[in-house]
């Protein structure tokens, strides 16, 4: 396997994938050479985080306040503009580097404390190829003296070759979305179901004029435990990003230029992101991960590219 200055190429039959050191983040994933990520620049800072790992919870914390164990907490407010700690500690640091061959790579992080985050966590995450696409392993333990609350996420976008996303059709497996205040993207009511909705992608729907920020859940797996979202290309050639039932959740979202968050020479993208839990689960206790001490958590997801 080749290392380069900042990032790792893997590779395995027609699949190929770069993974960076900083934020252990997904820096391209490629077959027969053509995208099935959008990507940037090795060196550079990723637009939009895209590719990079969000823990110790991904998405928001209001007000970066949350009660746990009986213990109040202030976290760092990352997100001014919206009053929000965002996407924890991890996808702005170098990981370490623990194994590496051909077709696989496997990276950890101490978390380490933080202000409001006292507790002791250790991340891994395996990025592995083989001939039927991308699997990508995290998990996570708890090192310390007491449980610890624990959420994780990856914001993951998604392409077809080089098809603009407007040509391009998106289908994903859930069936609730969570309700969101559009000003500071946090919840502001329960899960709704999605049936009949302009939010029911349960049927591919052109991405055309769509725009999207918004938390899934009740994902529907098939006999192999996975939830499938696909989007695909108009020759029906597509790009499958798969979750298993550790990530019931995925936040879709769509970065555009109308909406002053355009991804570089792009424009419009969209990224499928795995999650464990929603928005602000620190506070609603939602899906919340409670790590006893010496206690691991594992789940996994993976990408393909898939044939009409």
């Amino acid at each position: 396997m080749a290392a380069m200055a900042d990032a790792y190429s893997i590779s395995s039959g027609r699949y190929r994938a770069e993974i960076a050191a900083a934020g252990a983040g997904l820096r391209l994933l490629e077959f027969d050479g053509s995208p099935l990520t959008e990507t940037w620049e090795v060196g550079t800072t990723p637009p939009l985080s895209a590719g990079l790992v969000l823990a110790p919870w991904p998405n928001r914390v209001a007000d970066g306040a949350f009660t746990f164990g009986g213990s109040d907490h202030q976290l760092e407010i990352t997100e001014p503009s919206r009053n929000n700690a965002s996407h924890g500690f991890v996808r702005r640091v170098d990981w370490t580097l623990v194994d590496r061959s051909e077709s696989r790579v496997e990276q950890s992080v101490d978390i380490g404390q933080h202000p409001g985050w006292p507790y002791s966590v250790e991340v891994t995450v395996v990025h592995e190829l083989s001939n039927s696409g991308l699997v990508v392993t995290a998990s996570a333990t708890n090192t310390g003296e007491s449980d610890a609350p624990y959420g994780m996420g990856f914001h993951t976008f998604v392409r077809v070759g080089d098809v603009p996303l407007d040509d391009c059709t998106l289908e994903f497996s859930a069936g609730t979305r969570l309700q969101l205040d559009p000003v500071r993207n946090l919840p502001n009511g329960p899960s709704v179901p999605t049936a009949g909705s302009e939010f029911d992608f349960t049927a591919p729907r052109l991405m055309k004029d769509v725009w999207l920020d918004t938390p899934f859940s009740a994902e529907v797996p098939d006999a192999d435990g996975k939830a499938w979202h696909v989007l695909r290309g108009p020759d029906g050639t597509g790009t499958g990003l798969w979750t298993d039932r550790e990530f019931d959740w995925v936040q879709v979202f769509t970065a555009d230029p109308g909406h002053d968050q355009a991804y570089p020479d792009r424009g419009r993208a969209v990224a499928v992101e795995p999650m464990t839990c929603p928005p602000d689960a620190f506070n609603s206790g939602v899906d919340v991960i409670v790590l006893t001490p010496g206690q691991t958590w594992t789940g996994s997801w993976g990408m393909e590219f898939l044939t009409r």
